[in-house]
């Protein structure tokens, strides 16, 4: 990754889509974005198309221009690209999936320090070490 901010990768970006594409990718990169439908996007550029010809012409070639194809690494899995799109679509949503998680994990730990810190732990580690 150079140092060139027109390089930067970064799951937040909007990028064309060429693998899932038909035409340059940018309806397939819009759907994988906002995590909608692909048909869908490409219903609504079709229609576009039909009642704005020039305009919508103008705006996807200029998209397949401007937009950058996505890269390969992007994403490590696909439970990380699901994790990005809720981002981008509800963020409230991912911000309460987090702290619940994160509330799961305290648990966890306050549970485990209990036990190390009791009694019980010492007496099994004094007759493990007879």
């Amino acid at each position: 990754m150079t140092g060139d901010p027109r390089h930067r990768v970064s799951p937040n970006r909007l990028y064309r889509d060429p693998r899932r594409g038909k035409v340059a990718g940018v309806c397939a990169g819009i759907a994988g974005y906002f995590g909608i439908n692909l048909l869908f996007v490409r219903c609504c550029a079709l229609l576009c198309l039909l009642l704005f010809t020039f305009a919508t012409l103008i705006a996807y070639f200029g998209a397949a221009l401007l937009l950058d194809p996505i890269p390969d690494d992007l994403y490590a899995s696909q439970e990380e690209a699901a994790f990005w799109r809720e981002v981008r679509v509800a963020p409230s949503g991912t911000i309460h999936d987090i702290r619940h998680k994160f509330r799961e994990i305290e648990q966890r730990l306050r549970g485990m320090e209990t036990f190390v810190t009791s009694a019980e732990f010492k007496l099994d580690k004094e007759i493990r070490d007879l």
